[in-house]
C-alpha cells in the first residue's frame, strides 16, 4: 500500500523541525507511537547535525567573501562621541586566516602606528615611543586606537571561523536582505573576547549584514551593522561598517572602505615586525 505524506519536502533544514508535529500525526496510524517517535527523533537529530555543519560552512564562506585568499583595503575610521569626533586613514593587508597587518596613515600624530597578527600572536607598533608591544590575550578586549572596535575585532577577525562552534538559528529578513542567523559559541579555552557572537549573513552575497557581540554573562555589548554594499575589487563588499556599544548612547565607530583588492600574491615575509616598523604610508 502506498501512502503519501502531505509535507513540503523542499524545506530548508532550519524549517524542517517546524513540521515535526504534523509528521508525527501522519506516522502514528501507520507505524504506532513508539516507532513514529523514533523516526521523528532520528530526523531531528540528523537535521540538527546537518544544520550545524551547514552553519560552519556559511561562516567560512562569509569570511572568504570578505577577505579572499589575500586582501588589501584602504579605509577611513570615524570615531564618534557625543561631544567630539575624529578620523583616521588606514591600510590593511591579510593573507589566509593567520596573517594580517593594519597601518594607520593619517592623521600625522598617529601615522605609522601598526598592528600585526601572525598565527596566534599579535603586536602593536607605536612609532612615537619606537616600541613594539605584544598583545597578550588579556589585551584582546581593549579598544583599538580609541575606537569601539577591539583588538580582537579588527586584528583577529578570522577567529570567528576557527575559535567558535556554529549553530543555525533561523532565517530572517533584514532590511530586505534574507539572512542566515547563526550563533557562534566560543570553544573552551579559545583566546577570544566574545563568549557568543550572533551573525546575520546574507543568503545571496554571504556578507555579514549584522553582528551582535555578547560577553560571558550573555549580555549584549556591541552591535555591528553593515551598509553600502557594492562591487569593489571584483566582488561584492559591504563598504561601511558601524560598531555601536549597547550601553553608551551617542557613541559609535564607522569603518568606510574606499578601495579593495583580493587574491593577489603576497609573501608571508611581508607580515613581520620588521615590515610593521618600516611602513609609513
Amino acid at each position: 500500500m502506498r501512502h503519501c505524506f502531505n509535507l513540503p519536502w523542499s524545506l530548508s533544514l532550519g524549517s524542517l523541525l517546524q513540521f515535526m508535529p504534523k509528521l508525527v500525526q501522519q506516522l502514528l496510524p501507520l507505524l504506532g507511537r513508539p516507532v513514529a517517535a523514533a523516526v521523528v527523533f532520528s530526523a531531528s537529530f540528523v537535521s540538527n547535525a546537518l544544520a550545524a555543519e551547514s552553519a560552519s560552512d556559511i561562516v567560512a564562506k562569509s569570511d572568504k567573501q570578505m577577505r579572499g585568499k589575500s586582501s588589501f583595503t584602504e579605509a577611513t575610521m570615524n570615531i564618534v562621541r557625543p561631544d567630539w569626533q575624529r578620523s583616521m586613514r588606514m591600510k590593511s593587508w591579510t593573507k589566509g586566516q593567520n596573517l594580517s597587518l593594519v597601518l594607520v596613515t593619517a592623521p600625522a600624530k598617529d601615522k605609522g602606528s601598526a598592528s600585526l597578527k601572525r598565527d596566534k600572536e599579535m603586536w602593536n607598533w607605536i612609532p612615537s615611543i619606537e616600541r613594539v608591544i605584544k598583545i597578550a590575550p588579556s589585551m584582546l578586549s581593549q579598544s583599538w586606537m580609541g575606537s569601539d572596535f577591539t583588538n580582537d575585532d579588527l586584528i583577529n577577525q578570522s577567529s570567528i571561523v576557527v575559535d567558535y562552534d556554529h549553530q543555525m538559528i533561523k532565517q530572517a529578513d533584514l532590511a530586505g536582505d534574507i539572512t542566515y542567523v547563526i550563533d557562534a559559541i566560543a570553544k573552551a579555552d579559545a583566546p577570544v573576547v566574545w563568549s557568543k557572537v550572533r551573525l546575520w549573513i546574507s543568503t545571496e552575497t554571504y556578507l555579514q549584514r549584522r553582528v551582535e557581540f555578547y560577553d560571558e554573562f550573555d549580555e549584549l555589548v556591541n552591535t555591528m551593522e553593515t551598509a553600502d554594499v557594492q562591487m569593489m575589487g571584483g566582488r561584492m563588499l559591504a563598504t561601511k561598517m558601524t560598531m555601536t556599544p549597547a550601553d553608551k548612547p551617542g557613541q559609535r565607530t564607522e569603518l568606510i572602505t574606499h578601495q579593495a583588492q583580493f587574491d593577489f600574491d603576497i609573501d608571508d615575509g611581508f607580515f613581520s615586525q620588521q615590515k610593521m616598523r618600516a611602513l609609513r604610508d
